[in-house]
Formats: C-alpha cells, structure tokens, sequence
C-alpha cells in the first residue's frame, strides 16, 4: 500500500513525526479491534472480498530472566550479555 506523504509536506520534521505516530497509534488501535473480532468468530479462515486471514495458534516460550539471574553468577550472566545502541524517539504536544 503507497502512502500520500504530500499531505505531510508542509509540517516541519517534528510534526511530521508526531502525526505520522498519532495516526499509526489510531490505526493499531483499529487493528486490535479487527484481530479481536476475527478471533472471536472462532473460525480458522475469515474471507472477504479483498483478503483471506487465517487463523493459527502456536506456541512461545520464553525465558524468565529473573530465574537465570537467581541460578547463574553475576560473571556467568555478564557473559552472556550482550549490549546494544538503540535510538528512541519519543514526541510531546507543544504547550501553548
């Protein structure tokens, strides 16, 4: 799907930003709205007119880091560590 960013041409780069977000944040909202609908149908196959969704269940599993943390030595856990760099970007209306 293309997105019209000529209707965000004339915000500055910080605007552009945040209504960008505002928009995504309304969408996953809608998105949500639509998975628990689909999922409450209780069907494996939902088909409309322009897109089949297929329902599946699977299995995570996870690791309780609090309980590594309880069984390892604090050497045993820095080795195991691994640090990364990660870039947040975070927005806040202005006040008038």
């Amino acid at each position: 799907m293309d997105i019209d960013m000529t209707k965000y041409s004339n915000l500055s780069l910080a605007d552009r930003f945040a209504t960008i977000k505002a928009e995504i944040d309304a969408l996953k909202k809608e998105l949500e709205d639509a998975q628990a609908a689909i999922k409450a149908t209780g069907r494996e196959v939902v088909e409309g007119e322009f897109a089949i969704v297929t329902v599946s269940l699977s299995e995570r599993s996870t690791l309780d880091t609090k309980a590594v943390k309880e069984l390892l030595t604090p050497a045993q856990i820095a080795a195991c560590t691994k640090t990364t760099l990660v870039t947040t970007l975070r927005d806040k209306p202005r006040l008038a």
